[in-house]
């Protein structure tokens, strides 16, 4: 084709342009992989790498390294030793977030190795005594020398411009903790558990060893690996931690077993349960309820919600669901007026509920929940995971990959078209008589409030059908529906007589519109063994 000389020029030039810029960007893109190589040369491969080597070696029981002025402190006295503001780490950089260490003490007794990512550079942070204030503890300096870091915290100015407060904390075992805007630390999250059910003893595995990316200045994420060991397993664990007013933390397990496991807890959750609305205590005290989390909530893969709400019992309770690809699952604190706890010290409403959401297909399993008798609210009485069907062998490697959500706002885990539960009352049972006086007749009830849009956006005069069931071990002799104007939603009333107080009852209810959907969660309740004679404190 003959075209105009213009033309021919024109193209001659960008062909001369063209071969002069692929070098460069030749080079350009060289240069940008190396860096990005560099960036990305530790990862989460390399403590795969730790993980399955160690699987394969004997297990070695951490070694405590504590002299006696510091094994023996009571709670009180190790709280006095805190980081010091003016020594935290990165506070030279231009960075959104800065780690403190926690020190050495108590049944914290052996160090934790903790390692900083820079570039393609890996170099401990070796222990410095001069980062804590002991406050007016007294002991010999040179007990110190040969100590370790026990843990540490991430900081992050989450509330507000300029001043950094904790998100994440990671001390003890294979535990962390994580909060968001505005909220308290309560529940606590686990890298894995093993055998928590009995019979035998429950296996702690330990975080031996981290490694943290430093962050630069834009980065709005932190990138920690850990390291995980235990009699019967290792583990390589990453955790990309986003603060916010939720605060997120996805996280990616490649799990090592050195010996067969009868129960493995993927992505479990700690928590405390003290008493509430469905469980009174018997002792006088101001406030109406104490814990971290009043409920079990699950989304099974079939779309089905379900609400189980916690108990304390007299003895160690286990319920498991049955969930195939389970799309959500967590230990929630429903209910955020202060009215309900009334605790200006602890403040129960701000502290979160811990929402797991799975990444991919994890198969057939169960999500188990675990109930410990407590008498304080010192004790974390409540566990919660995900359990998978296929038995866990010795050789075999498990991966989970799972988001973490860290939220006061509950209500955002559910869809527009769902309702759920507001709140369970438990009570004794009794029937209204002819002369209008009420009488306890032996049996018990309980008063579920269920709210949400779904309920609240209801045409006027909508009938809604409450479905109700209970296991053998107990008969139905009421039900009520009726709506519930001051919160929108609907107040179901079920009264039932135990025929054996020695044994558990499991109750269920849902609210169905005329045509037999469901425009509620399921509440899953389990009436523990001699229920009416439960005490919290003896």
């Amino acid at each position: 084709m003959n075209l105009p000389a213009s033309s021919r020029s024109s193209g001659t030039t960008t062909t001369t342009t063209k071969k002069r810029l692929l070098p460069r960007l030749a080079a350009a893109l060289a240069a940008s992989a190396l860096l990005a190589s560099q960036a990305l040369a530790f990862s989460l491969d390399e403590v795969s790498a730790k993980a399955r080597a160690l699987a394969d070696q004997p297990y070695a029981a951490p070694k405590s390294n504590l002299p006696p002025e510091f094994s023996s402190l009571q709670f009180a006295d190790y709280m006095k030793i805190q980081p010091r503001n003016d020594r935290l780490l990165w506070s030279d950089q231009q960075a959104p977030f800065r780690l403190s260490f926690y020190h050495q003490g108590m049944q914290f007794n052996a160090p934790v190795r903790i390692n900083e990512i820079v570039g393609d550079q890996v170099q401990e942070l070796r222990y410095e005594a001069d980062r804590f204030d002991f406050g007016d503890l007294h002991f010999n300096r040179e007990s110190t020398a040969q100590l370790g870091y026990a843990g540490f915290r991430v900081l992050s100015p989450v509330n507000q411009p300029g001043k950094w407060d904790e998100v994440m904390s990671l001390l003890g075992a294979s535990y962390f903790r994580v909060i968001g805007q505005g909220q308290w630390y309560g529940l606590s999250a686990r890298g894995l558990a093993i055998d928590t059910v009995p019979p035998g003893g429950e296996e702690f595995p330990n975080f031996r060893e981290f490694w943290v990316r430093r962050p630069a200045a834009q980065d709005q994420e932190l990138v920690i690996y850990a390291l995980l060991d235990s009699p019967r397993a290792t583990g390589a664990y990453q955790f990309i931690l986003r603060p916010g007013s939720d605060t997120v933390v996805d996280v990616q397990s490649n799990i090592f077993l050195r010996a067969d496991i009868t129960r493995i807890g993927i992505a479990p959750l700690t928590s405390m349960f003290l008493y509430g609305p469905n469980q009174l205590s018997d002792r006088r005290n101001f406030r109406p309820a104490i814990h971290d989390s009043n409920g079990l909530a699950m989304l099974t893969g079939d779309g089905e919600w379900i609400w189980r709400p916690l108990n304390n019992p007299h003895q160690v309770q286990a319920s498991s669901f049955q969930v195939r690809n389970p799309r959500g699952f967590g230990l929630l604190q429903r209910g955020r007026e202060f009215w309900r706890y009334e605790d200006l010290k602890d403040r129960y409403d701000l502290r979160p509920s811990a929402w797991i959401e799975p990444h991919g297909n994890w198969g057939a399993g169960t999500v188990e929940l675990v109930e410990i008798p407590t008498i304080d609210e010192t004790n974390d009485n409540i566990v919660a995971y995900w359990v998978p069907a296929e038995p866990a062998r010795r050789g075999q490697m498990l991966q989970f990959a799972y988001r973490m959500h860290w939220t006061m706002n509950e209500p955002a885990l559910h869809a527009a078209n769902n309702g759920w539960v507001r709140q369970t009352f438990h009570t004794s049972g009794e029937r209204l008589q002819r002369n209008l006086i009420r009488q306890l007749d032996g049996s018990m009830a309980w008063n579920i409030d269920f709210e949400g849009p779904a309920l609240a956006n209801l045409p006027p005069g909508t009938t809604l059908t409450p479905d109700v069931s209970v296991s053998a071990n107990a008969e139905v002799l009421e039900t009520q529906l009726q709506p519930n104007p001051p919160i929108r939603g609907w107040r179901l009333l079920i009264r039932a007589r135990v025929k054996d107080p020695a044994q558990p009852v499991e109750l269920r209810a849902a609210l169905r519109q005329p045509d037999g959907r469901p425009v509620t969660e399921t509440w899953s309740y389990q009436l523990p063994p001699n229920a009416q004679q439960l005490k919290i404190i003896p």
